[in-house]
């Protein structure tokens, strides 16, 4: 399921599932058309991201703010959710890959439910 394109440009929305070491992004531009779905090593994440900002979505968790805060530096739209609320998304069995797709589909919904970034102070 790793399906990549050239252009990281055109992504729009990115569901990014927390690992300890494997992290799976899954990415789509503004048709709906999936544009990359990988797994990525943590030292990567940064690297990925560094292209255009776009809305990213993230199950909320403990390393989810830290993560939040740093995309946000990046100037991204981030987003975090309940994974409670997540869950209603998943279409396939319950693995990594699967999550990323249902974090990017929920967190464009409008009606969904947000979580607040906390600050290092929080």
């Amino acid at each position: 399921m790793n399906k990549t394109t050239t252009d990281l440009h055109a992504v729009a929305t990115i569901g990014l599932d927390l690992a300890k070491h494997v992290f799976q992004v899954h990415a789509i531009d503004a048709a709906g058309r999936v544009v990359m779905s990988r797994g990525l090593r943590r030292k990567d994440v940064h690297g990925l991201l560094r292209a255009a900002a776009c809305l990213v979505g993230m199950e909320a968790c403990g390393s989810a703010h830290h993560w939040a805060r740093q995309l946000m530096k990046l100037g991204h739209d981030v987003r975090l959710m309940p994974p409670a609320d997540v869950k209603a998304y998943v279409r396939r069995q319950k693995n990594d890959a699967a999550d990323a797709a249902a974090i990017c589909e929920s967190v464009t919904r409008p009606s969904m439910r947000f979580v607040p970034v906390r600050s290092v102070e929080n």
